[in-house]
């Protein structure tokens, strides 16, 4: 049952894979007359999920896949669904690029709930922990790439590029009052906070499924 679990999560992976090349070709050829539009590269929270799975068959060691799969049920489900609340970022100037946005994050959705229903997961306090820790090295790198390519264009990786006013709906204002780098922090920390809320209900639905045997 694993197994299966596992293929159909990398066909996934390399269906969303494909889908992601396809995304940038229109971009590129379609909407921007050829020239790459930085703002668009894959590197977002709802894109870490298309390269965790891709590589999942070759990662062997099983705490190392309960981890991918907690973060998968904890942050795919998250950002798919609060990106609902402000589809603003869904919307492109050509249809069937905003039709692929709502789909992916449709499939997130699935994505996390499939990862917390498998059994697979880490459903603990260490096990969020742990899963957080992909989070964690995804704001390194997306803060890496929004500074070295930001003399190359507009980038705004994880939507934490220093250099960039926030433009989360809530956060922007926040940050306004704030100060950009704080209102940062906080975006961080609410996502944080969200994807514990969500490891909290799988712990509570797991502990319950636990009791009933």
């Amino acid at each position: 049952m694993k197994q299966k679990i596992d293929k159909i999560f990398f066909v996934t992976g390399i269906v969303m894979l494909t889908s992601e090349i396809w995304k940038q070709f229109c971009l590129t050829f379609i909407v921007n007359d050829g020239i790459y539009d930085w703002w668009y590269f894959p590197f977002q929270l709802c894109s870490i999920p298309m390269y965790l799975l891709v590589c999942l068959p070759f990662v062997r060691h099983s705490k190392t896949r309960s981890i991918i799969y907690t973060f998968l049920m904890d942050y795919s489900l998250l950002c798919g669904i609060f990106v609902f609340f402000d589809t603003s970022g869904m919307m492109y100037p050509w249809l069937p690029l905003t039709i692929h946005s709502f789909l992916w994050h449709f499939l997130l959705i699935g994505l996390g709930i499939a990862a917390g229903l498998s059994g697979q997961a880490d459903y603990t306090w260490q096990g969020f922990r742990r899963g957080s820790l992909i989070y964690a090295g995804g704001c390194v790198i997306a803060t890496g790439l929004n500074v070295a390519i930001h003399s190359y264009g507009i980038i705004n990786m994880f939507y934490i590029n220093p250099y960039l006013d926030m433009t989360q709906s809530f956060f922007a204002a926040l940050a306004a009052k704030i100060g950009n780098y704080p209102g940062i922090l906080c975006y961080i920390c609410t996502v944080l906070a969200g994807a514990y809320l969500s490891h909290l209900v799988w712990n509570y639905r797991q502990n319950k499924t636990i009791a009933k045997r």
